[in-house]
C-alpha cells in the first residue's frame, strides 16, 4: 500500500511539473490601486443612490441599498480580476478603461435609460473590449453592465434583455477574433440589423400589420430608431478605436496586421539598409509562425513582433555577418571582444529607442530585450579568453529581460535555431535536424532563459517538431539545368 502511495506522489509530482508554470500578474502600484478602488466605489454609488431616496426610508430601505452597493463593488472586483486572468500582462491604464467604460454605462443608464436603448450602451463598449482585451473579458463586462441597472423605476422588457445579452455576447466573441477593420464595419451593419429583426419578432410582431404600412411605420419608430442609434454609435466606436489603442495601450488583431505591413518605414528601411538581417527576420518568421500555430499562440502578434525583433541592427548593420560581404568584419579590425560585446548588446538598446521612437506597441517592444534575454554572447567571450583577459562573462551577457511570454520565448528559439538548420548539409537527416533542434532549445533551457515564458515541456516538444517540419519544407534540392549560347530552361 505504501509503495502504491509513493508512485501516485511521484506520478503527481511529475504530472505537476509538466504542467505550464503559474504566470504572475503584473504588479500595480498603490496610486493606481487606490484610484481604481474609488473609481469602483464611484460605479457602485452611481448603480445604487436612488434606492436611498425613497421616502420615508426604514432598516430595509437601508439594507437594500447596502446589498446593491456591495453587489457591485465585487462585481466590479471581479470583473478585474477576471481581466488579469485572461491578460496577465494587463496594465492599469487598461484597467481603467474597463471600470471607466463600466462607470460611463451606469451614468448614462442613470441619465437617458428612458430615451436611450440599453442596446446602445452595452454593445459598443463590448466591443472595445473584445478588441484590446480579449473576449472572456468582455463577456465578463457584459454580464455585469446587463444585470446592475442604476435606476430600478426603468423597467427592461425580458424579450429587450434578452436580444441585449445575445448581441452583446455576438460582438464580444466575434470582437475578438476580428483582424481587420473592414470585418469591424461589417459587424456595426450586421447587428444593427439582426437587433432590428429580433426585435421585431420578439416585441413588435403582435403589434404589426405587414399589409398597413402605415401602422409598421409608426408602430416601429422606436425599434427602427433604436437599432439606427446602435448602428451610429458602434460606427463612432470604431472610428475612435485608434485613439483608444494609442491612448491605453491596446493591441487589437487590426493594429497588429497593420503593422506587420513591409512597406511600414521601419521594416522598409531595415530591407533596405540591413538586407541580411531582413532575410534572417523572414526565415525566423516562418518557424516562429508555425511552432505559435501549434501550441496555439497568438500568430498575429509573434509575426508582428518578429518583424521588429532586429530593428536596433540599423545602428551599425555592417557589424553584424549577415550584412557583411565576406570581405571585411569590423571586429577584426576592432580586435577588442569586449567593445564587441557591447556592439551587439546596442542592437538591444538602440531596438528600444526605434521602437518608443516609432511609438510601437509594449508587447511589440518586448520582443526586442527578451528575444536575447540574457544569452551569453559566447563567441566574443571565447575571444576574451584566448587573450587571456581575467574579466567577468556577465559583461559578455545581454541585460534582458528573459522571454516574459510564450511568443517572445518561441521567437528566442526560432533566433537560435534559423542559423544552425540553415548550416546544415542539404543531405542531413530528418533526426540530425531534430537533434540539433533539441540541443538548442535544452541549453536555453538550461541557461533558464524559460524560466518566465510560461511554457509547457509539451509545448516545447511541440515547438521543434514545427521547427523540423518548416527546415524540411525550406531544404530542398534544385535542378541544374543545361543552358546554351541560343535559349536557356526553366
Amino acid at each position: 500500500m505504501q509503495n502504491i502511495t509513493t508512485t501516485l506522489k511521484k506520478l503527481f509530482y511529475l504530472w505537476k511539473r509538466s504542467q505550464v508554470p503559474l504566470k504572475q500578474p503584473i504588479k500595480i502600484s498603490r496610486i493606481d490601486n487606490l484610484i481604481i478602488f474609488l473609481v469602483c466605489i464611484l460605479i457602485s454609488i452611481i448603480s445604487s443612490y436612488k434606492l436611498l431616496l425613497i421616502s420615508p426610508l426604514n432598516v430595509a430601505d437601508i439594507f437594500s441599498w447596502l446589498l446593491t452597493f456591495t453587489e457591485i463593488l465585487i462585481g466590479s472586483g471581479i470583473l478585474i480580476l477576471i481581466a488579469k486572468k485572461e491578460n496577465p500582462t494587463i496594465s492599469s491604464r487598461q484597467i481603467f478603461l474597463i471600470i471607466t467604460l463600466l462607470l460611463a454605462a451606469q451614468a448614462t443608464k442613470l441619465a437617458l435609460a428612458s430615451t436611450i436603448s440599453p442596446l446602445s450602451i452595452i454593445i459598443p463598449p463590448a466591443l472595445i473590449i473584445s478588441q484590446g482585451m480579449g473576449t472572456i473579458t468582455a463577456l465578463a463586462w457584459v454580464s455585469i453592465a446587463s444585470l446592475s441597472w442604476p435606476d430600478p423605476a426603468v423597467a427592461i422588457n425580458n424579450n429587450l434583455f434578452f436580444i441585449l445579452l445575445v448581441c452583446s455576447s455576438v460582438v464580444s466573441i466575434l470582437g475578438g477574433r476580428i483582424r481587420s477593420r473592414a470585418q469591424l464595419l461589417q459587424l456595426s451593419i450586421f447587428v444593427p440589423i439582426g437587433s432590428f429583426l429580433s426585435q421585431w419578432i420578439l416585441i413588435g410582431k403582435d403589434k404589426i400589420t405587414l399589409i398597413n404600412n402605415q401602422d409598421f411605420v409608426l408602430v416601429n419608430g422606436d425599434i427602427f430608431s433604436d437599432s439606427f442609434l446602435l448602428a451610429i454609435v458602434m460606427l463612432f466606436t470604431i472610428l475612435f478605436i485608434p485613439i483608444f489603442e494609442s491612448i491605453f495601450g491596446l493591441l487589437t488583431k487590426a493594429r497588429l496586421l497593420e503593422l506587420a505591413d513591409k512597406e511600414k518605414p521601419l521594416i522598409r528601411r531595415l530591407s533596405l539598409e540591413a538586407p541580411g538581417t531582413f532575410e534572417h527576420t523572414l526565415l525566423i518568421c516562418g518557424l516562429a509562425e508555425e511552432a505559435t500555430r501549434m501550441i496555439g499562440g497568438d500568430i498575429d502578434l509573434i509575426k508582428t513582433g518578429a518583424l521588429y525583433h532586429d530593428v536596433g541592427k540599423l545602428h551599425a548593420p555592417n557589424w553584424f555577418i549577415e550584412n557583411q560581404d565576406g570581405l571585411r568584419n569590423p571586429h577584426d579590425e576592432l580586435d577588442d571582444p569586449i567593445k564587441s560585446a557591447e556592439v551587439l548588446q546596442a542592437h538591444v538598446d538602440e531596438g528600444l529607442k526605434f521602437a518608443r521612437k516609432n511609438r510601437l506597441p509594449k508587447l511589440i517592444a518586448n520582443f526586442i530585450p527578451e528575444h536575447q534575454g540574457t544569452l551569453k554572447m559566447g563567441y566574443f567571450f571565447q575571444k576574451a579568453k584566448e587573450k587571456n583577459l581575467d574579466i567577468n562573462e556577465f559583461y559578455f551577457r545581454y541585460k534582458g529581460p528573459i522571454p516574459q511570454s510564450k511568443e517572445t520565448a518561441i521567437l528566442m528559439l526560432a533566433d537560435g535555431c534559423e542559423a544552425a538548420l540553415r548550416a546544415m548539409n542539404i543531405n542531413a537527416s530528418d533526426k540530425e535536424a531534430l537533434e540539433t533542434i533539441s540541443n538548442i532549445i535544452y541549453s536555453r533551457q538550461k541557461d533558464g532563459q524559460l524560466n518566465d515564458s510560461n511554457l509547457s515541456h509539451g509545448e516545447i516538444f511541440l515547438i521543434k517538431r514545427a521547427f523540423l517540419n518548416v527546415w524540411k519544407r525550406i531544404r530542398h534540392r534544385r535542378i541544374q539545368y543545361p543552358t546554351s549560347k541560343n535559349n536557356t530552361f526553366s
